[in-house]
């Protein structure tokens, strides 16, 4: 008994450390969630008069600009993925993932090839594992991206739209990533971000059903769109990673909550054990001094006779 006690004791004391830790990074997670969504609030914006100010140059414009133009028989198309570099989230990348390969099959079902780029370590992993192609891969930046971090992964990925299917180039543009909804709604989602769909831009930045004004371009709308375009896929990739990091924040912070939560109810199940297991000691101990008293008496009593 005294053994099972002891078991029951060391496993309390290991039990109660990881709830501190998982306490911890519930806590952690919850103060980084504020700070990413005052970025993701800060960003939207700009991305939104961005997306404006492109589809009133294209549609002001009879200009067919190759990001803006769609090809009539596209042959591949670029996927971006956004996962995480850490794990302890729950099914935050594997969901993002998931919501990528179904992208994947319906894009190879049209007859498309795909390129795969894959932000976070967990993507990264999840290929390399299986022995999927990675096109390209950036890591180390996922909890708090910047600007430049999106400026990086936009700049490969314009050159590929801009080159020839022939060379290596892509026809069409896709990304992945995990929109933050609320604290407690975080969902995949997948959007085209080249060749811009003229419709879909302007029903994103309010301005469906809208005439828009007429502009004179100088020294062209071509050069315009040169200008704006990619802008226009760094800003959209940006506000990506912010609603990304968001939601692994609010994702690691339910997950560490649970944990917090199963930790406590075990300790309460192993000290109910404990209780019991020092109950049955003292109650056999308590008997053994019974028992070797009331032999004692016997004894005594066999000796007076």
């Amino acid at each position: 008994m005294g053994a099972q006690l002891r078991v029951y004791k060391r496993r309390i004391r290991s039990v109660t450390a990881t709830k501190k830790i998982t306490k911890a990074m519930e806590m952690i997670a919850a103060s980084r969630i504020v700070k990413a969504q005052r970025h993701v609030a800060a960003s939207t914006p700009y991305a939104t008069e961005l997306t404006r100010a492109v589809t009133a140059v294209a549609t002001g414009s009879t200009t067919k600009h190759p990001l803006t133009t769609e090809v009539e028989a596209p042959v591949r198309a670029a996927v971006l993925l956004i996962t995480s570099d850490r794990g302890l989230a729950g099914g935050y990348s594997s969901n993002a993932i998931k919501a990528a390969d179904r992208l994947t099959e319906r894009l190879r079902g049209e007859g498309k090839e795909v390129d795969s780029y894959i932000v976070g370590r967990k993507g990264v992993a999840y290929y390399t594992f299986r022995e999927r192609k990675i096109a390209d891969s950036w890591t180390g930046f996922t909890d708090n991206p910047t600007y430049a971090d999106a400026k990086r992964i936009a700049t490969p990925l314009i050159e590929a739209v801009q080159q020839d299917t022939a060379e290596g180039g892509v026809d069409e543009l896709h990304i992945v990533f995990t929109e933050f909804i609320s604290m407690l709604t975080q969902t995949p989602v997948e959007h085209r971000l080249l060749p811009l769909s003229l419709e879909g831009a302007a029903e994103e930045a309010g301005t469906k059903g809208e005439i828009l004004p007429l502009y004179d371009f100088e020294p062209s709308a071509e050069d315009v769109l040169d200008a704006l375009l990619p802008r226009y896929v760094e800003s959209r990739i940006y506000n990506a990673l912010l609603q990304a990091a968001a939601s692994k924040h609010a994702a690691t912070r339910r997950a560490m909550k649970s944990a917090t939560d199963n930790a406590g109810e075990l300790i309460k199940s192993l000290s109910r054990l404990a209780n019991a297991a020092r109950q049955a000691e003292i109650t056999q101990e308590i008997s053994e001094i019974v028992g070797g008293a009331s032999a004692l008496s016997d004894a005594t009593a066999g000796s007076d006779r």
